[in-house]
């Protein structure tokens, strides 16, 4: 039996906690027909969403698990210009996925990210001062929005002037859900390759010691990086650089704000912030699916058996709220011990920027708490929106008040050197 399930509306993700709790009681491997007409299998118990995240049946490569004729039912059309895009390391099975991540796990490595911490800081606390300045901001795009994008950007080299084209060349990709969406998002998708292909061809001629550069001499000194697969990596690096960080910062305050007795503690008691950053990655899982995947072979969870050949969503949001694998899920317990949420994914897959991701969250958490007293909604919660998507779960916007102070400015808020890390490519 297949379901109609809308789990891609900004409906199901304000709430989709209730429909996850019924499929793992009623129905925890459940295939379904999305919006698009096309069916996927859903699964959502926690056991079974992080074995299903390390089996190797489970393809990310739908090449390998696909006949001809289930091709071209089931992978969705993409224009020619974005085709280099199939050659992510997401949509990559070993080898080849082991050689990609290679290149760029280095970089993000806790060591190497806490080199970045000073610089994060001084971010963070330039855009909480225009907020306190004002006594109002939009948390999503002007605190949670432009930190991440700031930090990957500087690793990458991305010129400051062109973040904002970025960040509407970045939505409209992540917002593709039906083939619809990629027809409209075709002229920004193009713009967005082609930019792209500029900066790689600026760094051949003129290097440069950012990791941009770094991936150009990898790809240039051998066969390590073929033209397709750089321009997917750094494509790939733009965009989940900072989406998962935006949605944990803004979706994370939001639930702090509807738990006023968290935040106060979490303000109390700041020595909280890590595991507090880790409960809220669980409660409001940012990445709601993980991406896609296709059975090589027959798949079996408990006495459900999906044949080859299917597309499977591994459903990390119902995985962070299974009552099996948590006390009291849909309760937000700031010093959960222990977590061992889904949030950034599990095995090869893993999230490679989970410590950036953890960084960055910390260190604006703290400047939220610290820096911007009385904070409250300046819309009515009912009035909270979210986006629509297959994959990702965030807000549309933020819109928050503080204690004004027009005079505010943090002190110690000089801009530090960049920081250069690359791999060691």
């Amino acid at each position: 039996m297949t379901l109609s399930l809308d789990v891609t509306s900004a409906r199901h993700k304000a709430n989709p906690y209730p429909l996850y709790a019924r499929l793992r009681a009623e129905a925890p491997v459940v295939r379904i027909r999305f919006s698009d007409g096309k069916p996927a299998w859903l699964v959502t118990r926690y056991s079974d969403v992080a074995a299903a995240l390390k089996d190797p049946r489970l393809s990310k490569d739908p090449l390998r698990a696909l006949s001809e004729a289930e091709r071209k039912k089931q992978v969705p059309w993409m224009p020619w210009f974005l085709r280099p895009l199939a050659h992510n390391m997401l949509d990559q099975d070993p080898p080849v996925h082991t050689r990609l991540r290679g290149l760029v796990h280095q970089v993000f490595t806790p060591r190497r990210v806490e080199a970045l911490r000073g610089r994060i800081e001084a971010i963070t606390a330039e855009l909480v001062a225009r907020a306190r300045a004002r006594g109002a901001i939009d948390l999503l795009e002007e605190l949670a929005l432009p930190l991440p994008m700031a930090v990957i950007c500087e690793l990458l080299g991305i010129p400051e002037a062109d973040r904002r084209r970025f960040r509407g060349w970045s939505n409209r990709l992540v917002s593709i859900v039906t083939g619809a969406d990629m027809l409209r998002a075709t002229p920004s998708m193009w713009r967005f390759m082609r930019y792209v292909r500029a900066l790689i061809e600026e760094r051949r001629r003129s290097g440069g010691d950012d990791l941009l550069a770094a991936l150009v001499r990898a790809e240039e000194d051998g066969s390590r990086l073929t033209e397709d697969e750089l321009l997917a990596m750094i494509l790939l690096l733009l965009i989940a650089g900072h989406e998962t960080t935006v949605n944990l910062i803004a979706s994370g305050t939001l639930a702090l704000l509807d738990h006023p007795e968290s935040l106060d503690r979490l303000r109390r008691e700041p020595e909280l912030i890590k595991p507090a950053v880790e409960e809220l990655l669980r409660f409001t899982s940012p990445v709601d699916f993980a991406t896609e995947r296709y059975t090589s072979a027959e798949v079996a969870f408990g006495e459900h058996v999906i044949p080859r050949g299917q597309r499977v969503y591994a459903v990390l949001g119902s995985a962070n709220h299974d009552e099996q694998a948590f006390d009291s899920p849909e309760r937000l317990t700031l010093d959960r011990e222990p977590n061992r949420h889904l949030a950034f994914g599990n095995g090869i897959h893993y999230c490679v920027g989970a410590p950036l991701a953890r960084l960055e969250a910390q260190v604006a958490f703290a400047a939220i708490l610290r820096d911007l007293p009385g904070l409250r909604l300046s819309i009515p919660r009912e009035s909270v929106t979210w986006k629509p998507s297959q994959i990702l779960r965030g807000l549309t916007r933020l819109p928050v008040r503080c204690a004004a102070a027009p005079t505010y400015s943090v002190p110690g808020t000089a801009r530090p050197p960049a920081t250069n890390i690359q791999p060691d490519v």
